[in-house]
């Protein structure tokens, strides 16, 4: 047995385990503190709504312990139970080039991890979801949704896989410089293009009607220098309850995306707060060290995948029998998450500190009680836990936990009063 295999496994193992031990301490913390609602939240959040949030968040993170032990199953099927080298030699087989087979060997594995990962998104849909009233998803819309990823899997996905294995294959040692600078530049005109090309084809976005509301953001924008396409409403509705707020676009293409549940349930000035927290990501710079840090940590990932692409080892001790760029680029994607989920204590710390800075910026903004009783509405209608395991929170959360957001939050207004 190849070391890299067993250090493999024992990544692998390591990883599933301490997952489902995150996942077990955050069902017992979120179900020790069912029965009572936090002190931060007392007389802001029903207890049934504490309790409907508990529930839900058990149900999910149930759910994602068995994702979580079938996706390490099928990634040992794909590896070293030869599920990959299977589907590669069956191309090979065929006689066709080397760009075409590394073609179809991608766009089979692809298709058929859709299709093994199929019946938990529908339990998740028409199951959990549903069980807790969020799910508006139809059955026409659900088909609907996996025909157009299909599609635009085929008509974007294809050729961008075509022209990167082109690059692994003819560029010599510095293909993955030329790969970097490929994939950057697809990132960021796809960031450009989404709110106009491609976020249509699965919602509708409708130019913001309320007009106290219009003028209560051309004002913030105004006071903050940011300039936007337009600020639309989205048909979220159509799929689910929940209610969010984002921004979409690049450059001079941004867009401001609200969600009609979160029209539903906040008022002018809770929506003007939240919209203030998220021009504080763009005032604070957090897109760019983002798309920065991106960049980088993709540079250093080509640049190891080029040295292992080199390596006949990193194929055979993962069950493949022989080397080829697809085949390397393949590994690479399956197993490198393995790797990087120890990063991810790091990666959600970074996160939450930015979150904190850009709360910083809506208390400069706008009222912070706007944005408290905005958070509380939508931690209900959202039936986020109030109550998430410390340990948890900080492997896995990209936003505060609630009790500490809020209370920050209360100490800006009580400063600012």
């Amino acid at each position: 047995m190849y070391a890299f295999t067993l250090i493999f496994l024992a990544a692998l193992g390591l990883s599933l385990t301490v997952r489902l031990w995150l996942a077990q301490r955050h069902i017992n913390h979120v179900q020790d503190h069912r029965a009572q609602v936090p002190a931060a939240f007392s007389g802001r959040m029903p207890l049934s709504a504490h309790q409907k949030a508990a529930d839900y968040t058990t149900a999910k993170t149930r759910f994602g312990m068995v994702n979580a032990g079938l996706e390490a199953i099928l990634l040992l099927i794909w590896t070293l139970g030869g599920g990959l080298n299977l589907i590669d030699q069956a191309w090979r087989s065929l006689g066709f080039g080397s760009l075409t087979t590394g073609v179809g060997v991608f766009l089979s594995v692809l298709f058929i991890t859709s299709v093994i990962e199929l019946p938990a998104s529908i339990y998740r849909t028409f199951v959990l979801e549903n069980h807790f009233g969020f799910n508006r998803t139809t059955s026409g819309t659900f088909v609907g949704d996996l025909a157009k990823n299909a599609t635009l899997l085929l008509i974007i996905g294809t050729p961008l896989i075509l022209v990167v294995l082109w690059l692994m294959e003819s560029q010599g040692v510095l293909w993955w410089l030329y790969v970097w600078a490929v994939w950057t530049a697809f990132g960021l005109f796809m960031t450009w293009a989404y709110p106009t090309l491609i976020a249509p084809l699965f919602n509708s976005f409708s130019p913001l009607q309320n007009e106290d509301l219009r003028a209560r953001i051309q004002h913030l924008l105004q006071r903050c220098g940011f300039q936007s396409k337009g600020v639309y409403v989205m048909d979220g509705s159509r799929r689910s309850a929940h209610g969010n707020a984002y921004f979409t676009g690049f450059g001079r293409n941004k867009r401001i995306v609200f969600f009609d549940t979160l029209m539903d349930t906040l008022n002018p000035a809770e929506i003007e707060s939240v919209l203030a927290h998220e021009l504080g990501h763009f005032k604070r710079n957090h897109v760019k060290k983002r798309l920065l840090f991106m960049a980088v940590y993709s540079l250093v990932a080509l640049y190891l995948l080029a040295w292992l692409m080199q390596q006949p080892w990193f194929y055979n001790a993962l069950g493949v029998a022989e080397p080829s760029a697809h085949m390397a680029l393949l590994l690479f994607m399956l197993v490198g998450p393995v790797f990087g989920f120890f990063l991810r204590p790091l990666m959600a710390w970074w996160s939450r500190q930015q979150e904190f800075e850009a709360d910083g910026f809506a208390a400069e903004q706008s009222d912070p009680r706007n944005l408290i009783t905005a958070l509380v509405s939508l931690y209900k209608e959202n039936a986020s836990t109030l109550t998430p395991d410390p340990l948890h929170s900080a492997v896995y959360d990209s936003h505060p936990p609630a009790a500490i957001r809020i209370t920050r939050l209360s100490e800006l207004s009580n400063s600012s009063a």
